[in-house]
Order: C-alpha cells, then sequence, then structure tokens
C-alpha cells in the first residue's frame, strides 16, 4: 500500500494525474485529486469508495494502479502448516490451458489437501437461481456472480438491494458445499480472476467459508518466481455447464439451457455500460415498468476470463475465449439422464438438474445483502451551491456550466463540480479553468511585457546617455589624468621649490646677522667719529681763540702785522671751515645712526619674516608631499574608474 490508502486498489508512485482513471471509474467519489508538496498532482483511491472495478487498471497506461490480495498471506500460512483447500475458477483452466493442471500439482505438493473447481458450484448457483426464482415469481433479479456489481448496489443503489438474487455466487455455492456437504474443515483459497471477490469472501454475510483471494495474476508470477508446478492435479468433483460462467453471457446461457429462450435475460456487462444500466434499472424497478426474467450482470465487457485479477498480456487476444469453447463443448454431455445432455429439451434438462441437486437444501445457499451507502452517499450540491463552485471555477454562463468536455474526467462539468462538492477534486483540475487563468496570466505576461518593453525603451535611452555621458567621462578621465600628472610635476617642483626657497631663506638669515654685525661695528667706528669731530671742535675753538689773539697783536704791530693778520685770519677761516665741517659731521653721524637703528630694526623684522616665512615654506613643503601622495591615489583611482567606465562601454 501506498501512503494512507485503503482498499484493495491502489495508486503506485507512477501516477502522473492524468484523469484516465477518473474518466473510467463508476464512482465520482472514488477517486480524489492530491495535491504534491512539489505542487504535482496525483489521483489516488478513496478505498471506502471504491468497488473494486478495475476500470482504473485498463485506462492506466503509465502502471499508476496496483491492488492487493492474499497471496501472500496464503503461501505463508501453508508453508505454516496450515490445512488449506483450493477452490479454482473455471477461468483458470482457459488462461492456463498448459499450466494450470501443473500449477495445481505444485499447490497439492506444498500441502494443499483438496483441489475443487468452481465449475461446480457455478452449477448449484444455476439450480438456485431458477429455483428460487421459478417458486418466488422473483422476476426482475440482478445476477450477483460478480462482487464488483454487488459493491455498487450495496453502497450506492441501496433501492436494488431487494433486486439482487439471493442466491451464493459460484465460488461460495462450491465452498458451502465443501464445509457441508463434503464436511471439509480445512480453510479454503479460491484462485481467483477477480480483484473483488475479496470483499466478497471478506463480507460477514458470507461468514468466513473462504479465506484466502488468490488472483491468476500473483499467483502466476508467485508459481514462476518459486517453481511451483509438479504432477497435473485432476479435477475431483465433475462438472456441467457451469464451466461457461466466466464467458460474458455464461449465466444467461445456462438459464436458456434450462429455461429455453424463450424467457427474456437482459445481459450487461462492461464497466461503462454496466453501472449506467444499473442507474436506469432502478428508475425502471421503482418506475413499476416491466422487467426482465433476470439481469446477467457483470463488471468485466469480457466477463471472468479477462478479469480484473488476470495477467495483461492474457487480455490481448482471443485464445482464452477458444479455450473456454473447448471447455464448453466437452461439458455437454450426450446422456439424456444428465443435465447437460445435448438432445435433451430445457425442460428435461431442467428435471435432471433439480434430481441432480435433490439433497441440497437451498436455504443453505442463499445469502443477505448489507445496505453500506450510509456514509458512501454522494452528496449532491444544490443550485445556489453549485452556482457557487461554477462561479469561483470562473464558469458563470450557462453555456460555459455545460462544455462538458471531460477533460477533467468527468463526463460532465456538473459531476466535476459534484467532485469538488464532496472533497475529492479541485477546480485546478478543470481545464477551462486552467485555461481562464493561462489567458489572465498571458494578459498579465503581455502587460508586464509592454511595460518592460517600453522600460526598456527607456533603459535604451539611458544607456545611450549613459554611453554618451561615460563618453564624456571618459574624456574627462582623460583631461583628469594630465591634470593629475601635471599637478603631480607641480607638486614635485613646488616640493623642490620650496626646499630651495628654504634653504635661500636660511642665507637671507645668514646675511641679516652679518649684515647686523656690520651695523654694529659701523655703529662703533661712528661713536669713534664722533669722539674725533668733539676734538677737532675743541681744536678749532682753539685755533680760534689763538687767530683772534693773532690778530689782536697783528693789529698792534701795526703795518709789520698785516701779514700776520693775514694768516691769523686764514687760520680762523681754517677754524670755522674745521668746526663747520666737525658739525656737519655729527649732524651726519646722527643720521647715520638713525638710519643704522631703522636698518637694525628692519633686518630685526625681516629676520622675523624670514622665519615666519621659514617655517611657511617648510609646512608648504609638508603640505605639497602630502598632496603628491593624495594626488597619487586619485591618479590610481581616476585610472580604475576610467577602466571600468571603459567595460561599462563595451557592454
Amino acid at each position: 500500500m501506498y501512503g494512507e490508502q485503503k482498499g484493495l486498489v491502489f495508486t503506485n508512485e507512477k501516477c502522473i494525474g492524468c484523469n484516465k482513471c477518473i474518466s473510467v471509474c463508476p464512482v465520482i467519489t472514488a477517486n480524489r485529486a492530491i495535491k504534491a508538496e512539489d505542487g504535482s498532482q496525483r489521483i489516488e483511491v478513496d478505498g471506502e469508495k471504491c468497488i473494486a472495478c478495475g476500470a482504473c487498471f485498463d485506462a492506466c497506461e503509465h502502471h499508476a494502479r496496483e491492488f492487493v490480495d492474499d497471496t501472500e498471506e496464503f503461501f505463508a500460512a501453508l508453508a505454516a502448516g496450515e490445512r488449506i483447500s483450493v477452490l479454482w475458477a473455471p477461468a483458470f483452466a482457459a488462461n492456463y490451458p498448459n499450466e494450470y493442471q501443473q500449477i495445481l500439482g505444485g499447490l497439492k505438493k506444498l500441502g494443499v489437501n483438496r483441489i475443487i473447481s468452481v465449475s461446480f458450484g457455478a452449477d448449484i448457483t444455476t439450480w438456485g437461481y431458477i429455483k428460487y426464482i421459478t417458486e418466488h415469481n422473483f422476476t426482475g433479479g440482478i445476477s450477483q456472480p460478480c462482487p464488483a456489481v454487488v459493491n455498487y448496489i450495496e453502497h450506492y443503489i441501496p433501492e436494488l438491494i431487494p433486486k439482487l438474487v439471493p442466491i451464493q455466487s459460484p465460488l461460495m455455492c462450491a465452498a458451502i458445499y465443501a464445509k457441508k456437504y463434503l464436511n471439509l474443515t480445512d480453510k479454503l483459497a479460491f484462485i481467483s480472476p477477480c480483484i473483488a471477490k475479496r470483499d466478497e469472501i471478506r463480507d460477514p454475510n458470507n461468514k468466513d467459508h473462504v479465506s484466502y483471494n488468490v488472483t491468476f495474476d500473483h499467483l502466476a508470477k508467485y508459481a514462476k518466481d518459486h517453481n511451483i508446478k509438479a504432477t497435473p492435479a485432476k479435477n475431483e468433483i465433475e462438472y456441467g455447464l457451469g464451466s461457461i460462467y466466466p464467458m460474458p453471457g455464461g449465466l444467461k446461457e445456462n438459464v436458456y439451457w434450462f429455461c429455453g429462450e424463450e424467457v427474456f435475460i437482459r445481459q450487461i456487462e462492461g464497466e461503462k455500460h454496466a453501472y449506467h444500466f444499473l442507474e436506469d434499472y432502478k428508475k425502471r424497478v421503482l418506475g413499476g415498468k416491466p422487467l426482465p426474467f433476470m439481469v446477467d450482470a457483470l463488471n468485466c465487457a469480457q466477463g471472468c476470463i479477462y478479469g480484473t485479477g488476470v495477467e495483461e498480456e492474457k487480455t490481448k487476444d482471443d485464445d482464452i475465449l477458444y479455450e473456454l469453447q473447448k471447455i464448453k463443448a466437452s461439458s455437454k454431455s450426450a446422456h439424456r439422464s444428465s443435465a447437460w445432455a445435448k438432445n435433451a429439451s430445457p425442460a428435461q434438462r431442467l428435471r435432471n438438474l433439480n434430481r441432480q441437486f435433490a439433497r441440497l437444501d437451498i436455504r443453505d445457499f442463499m445469502r443477505a445483502y448489507t445496505d453500506k451507502s450510509k456514509g458512501n452517499e454522494i452528496q449532491r450540491p444544490n443550485p445556489s451551491e453549485l452556482n457557487a463552485i461554477f462561479s469561483d471555477m470562473d464558469k458563470t454562463t450557462k453555456s460555459l456550466q455545460h462544455i462538458n468536455c471531460s477533460a477533467c474526467g468527468y463526463n460532465t462539468c456538473t459531476d466535476m463540480a459534484t467532485a469538488i462538492y464532496n472533497g475529492c477534486n479541485n477546480k485546478e483540475s478543470c481545464v477551462h479553468y486552467i485555461k481562464g487563468v493561462v489567458e489572465e496570466e498571458n494578459r498579465r505576461v503581455q502587460e508586464i511585457s509592454d511595460a518592460m518593453e517600453q522600460k526598456n525603451e527607456e533603459i535604451s535611452r539611458k544607456n545611450e546617455e549613459i554611453g554618451r555621458m561615460v563618453t564624456e567621462a571618459n574624456e574627462e578621465f582623460g583631461t583628469l589624468n594630465v591634470s593629475i600628472n601635471e599637478m603631480l610635476d607641480g607638486n614635485n617642483s613646488s616640493a623642490e621649490e620650496s626646499t630651495s626657497i628654504s634653504m635661500a631663506m636660511a642665507g637671507v638669515i645668514d646675511f641679516c646677522n652679518d649684515m647686523r654685525s656690520s651695523f654694529d661695528e659701523i655703529n662703533t667706528l661712528l661713536d669713534q667719529l664722533g669722539g674725533n669731530n668733539e676734538n677737532i671742535t675743541k681744536v678749532a675753538s682753539k685755533t680760534n681763540l689763538l687767530s683772534l689773539n693773532a690778530s689782536i697783536e697783528a693789529a698792534r704791530a701795526g703795518e709789520v702785522g698785516k701779514g700776520f693778520a693775514v694768516v691769523a685770519q686764514e687760520i680762523k677761516a681754517l677754524s670755522d671751515v674745521s668746526k663747520n665741517a666737525a658739525d656737519d659731521s655729527n649732524k651726519n653721524k646722527d643720521s647715520i645712526v638713525a638710519a643704522i637703528k631703522s636698518l637694525i630694526e628692519s633686518s630685526q623684522n625681516l629676520m622675523k619674516v624670514v622665519d615666519d616665512v621659514n617655517e611657511r615654506i617648510n609646512n608648504l613643503a609638508a603640505s605639497t608631499q602630502e598632496i603628491a601622495a593624495s594626488t597619487t591615489i586619485i591618479g590610481e583611482v581616476a585610472s580604475e574608474l576610467h577602466s571600468k567606465f571603459d567595460r561599462i562601454s563595451s557592454l
């Protein structure tokens, strides 16, 4: 089993959610659309709703459906020493004409006690049907050898339960006969062509007469894998026309054999038709319309010989039908006392049949049915609820509500809405809804595409502008690089010039210091000049006094003293000149001293200015070096940006 699925049929990991299983299933709620975590969808089987009709096996080309039976449990019990006898369906001989007896012999070798053909049980069923129908005037009854049909009626059309013929199937008739009339205490295993037989044998109404449903498919694989074959086993009980029950219309032909073809038997088979027929038949029964003698209904279109538990490759040709025809021919006895006498009339055959089974009590072979519809009812939405579901599916008009494309697997949009209402599907399974979603998405995508196209145009324009700006930027970066290089050269030159100026200013400071020293020496000499001028002034004063005295003496000497007077006059003139020169020299010395003081003060100020300039030049030199370093970094960044702009331009 896979996941939480329960029941006889389940979905494996191969499911792709194609909805084919839904399209052939007679029960719209038996399949559930399950969304996986990755967003994918798979169709799982609801074991409570499934009738095990097997239609999905034929429809699913992905082999996503599997079934369970009791094959493994049967062989495990046999190996454990459980006492088991085998009942085998007549279709087993038709499907495996060359192997079935060897396989039965292999089972015998493994410990199976008795091996009995269900064909004998089919003969009992035919006897029971005719006896019950004629004695109870039970016309219009539905045959029940097919457990899938019984499942459908019990679960979904309980109104037809009273119309199910209350006689056991060939399997159960054979089992009851073995248990009660052969006093067999063994557990019974059924070699079966049908998946749904497991439901029948486990039905409480059938009192555990049979323990194991071993399908042809699983048995054939197990026998091949474990080499189960031995000396052919022979049939232990003779049988008649019950061997053709697996054929389509096999039951009908048995009834015709004993009642004549004047009776009307409605034959119906196949999943596509049987369940639609039953729904219509319910209306006929409830409406009091004429009914047939009986209804021979089979789930499988080609009868039990191609049942749901048969290997797939066996269903691909008609070989089985030809084998069954051989069995049918051999079942018809030539002895007129036999119920199977070919040359006897239907009435004679029926008398022979009743005589053959005279010791049987029909009550032993009757069965009851159970109304299992509670909890399995298909909930039908009322018009308001249906419209709400359709509205959610964007089906807002009558035409949209009746597209009935069946892509979802359901025959009609109303069935799909009903499935959604019952919680077993979702609107995402509707092609119309998804188409609408896709169209809406396409519209949105187109809008986005148009918007993107506009954006692309804007981006294109922006790109052109950016390209132009990049080109301009590249040109600017070229200019910037040249300027930076010039700045680097200029900064380097400025640094060198600053250093030269600093050195020159140092020379100016030395010159100022030397000049100050010279000014000090000049000042000393001027002081000495001042002293000399004082001496000259003193000498001039004395000379002037001597000249005055000489003039006086010359005057006294008269004519003789005139020459001396002239000398005295010249000496006076010389004294005056000397004095005037000394006075002028003192005046000049004062002016020179004042000028020198002013020069000394100016030189001191110049030294201060030179010191300040020198400090600033030193700072300028340091700043120039920092500027040069920063300019180098700027140059590197500019080069990198230039390179990136080149790459952008190339995109």
